[in-house]
């Protein structure tokens, strides 16, 4: 019996073959925008809101550091925090304000125009602007400056003496008619656990067009991974045992009993290679990003791709086996074209989410790209699942019938191991989709509904 749902493969999306290139593109598209711990900025602009402008730094998980510098050790400024240490080091910032708001200045002033980076941990975001304060305003307004909560021209930040671990700022000035304005080598260790941003900032209208270029870098106290992939690492080691145990063991038990091998099992074995060489690809990527700061882009492009190829075989073999493909039958038959249909279809979605998700820069947020690519992903999932089932349900009914029973009691164990599988998978693409929806549905409320907020 024949999935219903699927009976359309050749077809899955209107304009399919289209709709894929484009999503492809997409997706080669964002290499070219690859973020790591080590966040660089060319000459861009700032954004207005309310009555500042701003532009956004990166975001990252940071965990606290381990032990503080040691103040009597004679290091370098370079090598000042590395073994234990959390922090953000501004590098090479320049910032470069138009010719025209340059000359508005007086040359023979010291401080002519001042830009602040403000680091945030998200729940002390709420200490950004002058909500404390009873007001709209996230520059200091004279009017707000009498009480002296703040200081005119400069961002407000609620400062809480009790936590010292709050908003943090550097400041840096133009001075007379200078056009450029370098920022100074800052290390801001970082000394909580926490999801942290970067903003630039300024108050001054007159700065308007000013642009930023240099970089940022972000480690955590183990090395460069931000805090939401720093146990990857450790799990795709696990996992690249794992898979060399279970390689062995294949390997034995395939010499053992050559005589009796099925083209199915040459397939299983090709599914644990490509396991084995996936999850290597991906602890060198991680070590790789670890130890630089930056994602290694051939490695990583790979093990997307591996990743991919390896999800999209195991999906097939497991439904030619449901079809009993190699057991009962010796063919697929005339369904084998829409079986490499779907198969190719899976395989170009599930390499455009991967490319989204591991090329995209790093942030709390993966955005629309990724809502895209999502939800075709699941409804993949969901037609392999269902022509799965279907296909063991007709594949138990002819061994029953011709009273095979031995392969029938093999059948019905598959068919509940697999049944505890499906349930765990559709759990966790539930969870992925109600995730990705929930995020999208927060950002359309917060652009809707404050729309003068920006941390």
């Amino acid at each position: 019996m024949r999935c219903r749902n699927c009976s359309a493969m050749s077809d899955p999306f209107p304009n399919g073959y289209n709709f894929c290139i484009i999503v492809m593109y997409l997706s080669c598209y964002l290499i070219s925008q690859v973020n790591a711990s080590v966040h660089e900025y060319h000459n861009e602009g700032f954004i207005h809101r309310s009555n500042s402008y701003f532009f956004h730094g990166g975001s990252e998980g940071l965990y606290a550091s381990k032990a503080r510098i040691d103040a009597d050790k004679p290091t370098s400024n370079e090598d000042k925090p590395i073994n234990g240490k959390s922090f953000i080091r501004f590098e090479s910032i320049n910032f470069r304000r138009t010719k025209l708001s340059a000359e508005k200045k007086n040359e023979m002033q010291q401080k002519t125009g001042l830009v602040e980076a403000i680091i945030v941990e998200v729940r002390d975001r709420d200490k950004i602007g002058g909500s404390y304060l009873k007001s709209d305003a996230i520059c200091c307004t004279p009017e707000l400056a009498k009480n002296g909560s703040c200081k005119v021209g400069e961002v407000i930040i609620h400062q809480d003496p009790y936590n010292l671990n709050g908003p943090k700022r550097v400041q840096t000035f133009f001075e007379g008619q200078n056009e450029e304005a370098s920022m100074g080598h800052e290390t801001i260790e970082i000394n909580s656990t926490g999801m942290y941003y970067l903003y630039f900032m300024y108050c001054d209208p007159e700065l308007k067009g000013l642009q930023i270029s240099g970089k940022t870098v972000w480690r955590n106290t183990e090395g460069y991974l931000p805090g939401k992939m720093a146990p990857l690492m450790t799990f795709s080691a696990f996992m690249s045992f794992a898979y060399l145990v279970l390689g062995l063991v294949w390997f034995v038990r395939f010499v053992q009993y050559w005589k009796d091998i099925m083209q199915l099992h040459y397939h299983i074995t090709a599914v644990i290679g490509l396991g084995m060489c996936e999850m290597a690809l991906w602890y060198f990527e991680y070590a790789n990003f670890n130890s630089t700061g930056t994602r290694p882009m051939g490695i990583t492009l790979w093990a997307v791709t591996f990743s991919a190829v390896k999800k999209t075989v195991s999906r097939l073999l497991l439904l030619v086996v449901s079809m009993g493909y190699g057991v009962v039958r010796p063919t697929l038959g005339g369904i084998t074209m829409k079986v490499i249909l779907l198969g190719v279809t899976y395989f170009i979605f599930s390499e455009a989410l991967g490319l989204v998700e591991h090329l995209g820069n790093i942030n709390d947020f993966t955005g629309k790209a990724r809502l895209l690519l999502v939800l075709p992903v699941s409804l993949l999932d969901a037609c392999f699942i269902i022509w799965i089932f279907s296909s063991l349900s007709q594949t138990l009914e002819k061994l029953q019938i011709k009273k095979s029973l031995a392969k029938f009691a093999l059948y019905q164990k598959f068919t509940n191991s697999l049944a505890v599988s499906v349930l765990l998978s559709v759990a966790w693409i539930g969870y992925e989709v109600v995730q990705v929806l929930a995020i999208f549905t927060i950002i359309i409320i917060v652009f809707i509904l404050l729309p003068v907020k920006i941390v």
